[in-house]
């Protein structure tokens, strides 16, 4: 039975990221607002809801190791094993944008997650500090994107990018309710099947949150990213990815610790966190160097992911 699970959420997951990207990129047209941002927020949101519901019923369970271990390694996994596997697939030119304001925010957020963890717990006031940037960050990404939305509109025509056409604001808003819907109910399969395994083989909490259910809710990005990039949406791939781990943090812990404190144990702190700081940091030379990330940039990303889970393994064995 959990085997089956597993496989149709995975199902359900492909399905459902193909049509979010759809949706968002019509909905993008509409408002001409760019595609980037779209991918910073509707979808970003969209593929960060099962962290929110697996860490807030986590907390509201009495296990808050599996609130942060997911958050934790559903970071480090969105950029060092989805990110990768993408850009091994599909090369993808990495926005100005993505260098000078979504990397710094996602830096100042994990920094600020680490900082507000280092007494061992999330207060509810951490918690509304995070929200309350987030949101600001959304207004701000939005106001700006609606300025330059005329450079926008030309850099699509001439990079002859794949849009919706003809299709107007209720379908592309179906789309995107079709894909949210799918995204959910698949990661709620993949995830009740992957952690029925686990338990099954006795993992402890911890370990369980960091491999098995982050791996299990970064699949929504890792679908909707090789989709968008497939579709020649590059925009959404990278803002999907750097939106999400700072959705993760900002939103998932955020609203995590406002509706329960959270408490962090040291381990995470002296291993976990220094593991997400460190590869959220890697990335930045990773978008400098070059026009694009490739495929050995895949590599050297997905070498330390594999390098991670193997000591994380030990550790517990240890």
């Amino acid at each position: 039975m959990n085997l089956f699970l597993l496989i149709i959420g995975l199902v359900t997951l492909v399905f459902g990221g193909d049509f979010l990207v759809k949706g968002a990129v019509g909905i993008a047209q509409k408002f001409k607002v760019s595609t980037l941002v779209i991918g910073m927020t509707v979808v970003s949101f969209g593929t960060s809801a099962p962290e929110l519901i697996v860490s807030i019923k986590a907390a509201l369970d009495g296990n808050p190791e599996i609130a942060i271990g997911n958050v934790i390694g559903s970071n480090i996994a969105n950029i060092a094993l989805v990110l990768a596997i993408t850009i091994m697939i599909f090369p993808i030119a990495v926005d100005r944008n993505s260098k000078i304001i979504d990397w710094p925010m996602m830096m100042l957020s994990s920094l600020l997650f680490y900082f507000f963890a280092f007494n061992n717990r999330i207060e509810v006031f951490e918690g509304i500090i995070l929200f309350t940037l987030l949101i600001t960050f959304i207004v701000y990404l939005i106001y700006n994107s609606r300025k330059a939305s005329k450079r926008i509109e030309d850099r699509i025509e001439e990079d002859n990018i794949e849009v919706i056409k003809n299709t107007n604001f209720g379908i592309s808003m179906l789309w995107v309710l079709a894909g949210l819907v799918g995204l959910y109910f698949g990661a709620e399969w993949l995830l009740e099947g992957a952690v029925g395994l686990a338990e099954n083989l006795g993992m402890e909490k911890r370990i369980i949150g960091i491999t098995i259910v982050a791996f299990g809710t970064s699949v929504p990005e890792l679908v909707t990213s090789a989709v968008a990039a497939y579709r020649k949406q590059t925009d959404i791939s990278i803002g999907n990815l750097v939106g999400s781990n700072i959705f993760n943090i900002m939103a998932v812990i955020g609203i995590t610790s406002m509706v329960k404190e959270i408490q962090v144990k040291d381990v995470a702190l002296e291993f976990d966190m220094i593991w997400m700081l460190g590869i959220a940091f890697v990335l930045f030379p990773l978008m400098l160097l070059g026009k694009k990330m490739g495929w050995m940039k895949g590599v050297l990303l997905i070498g330390a992911y594999g390098t991670y889970i193997t000591l994380l393994l030990l550790s517990a064995m240890g």
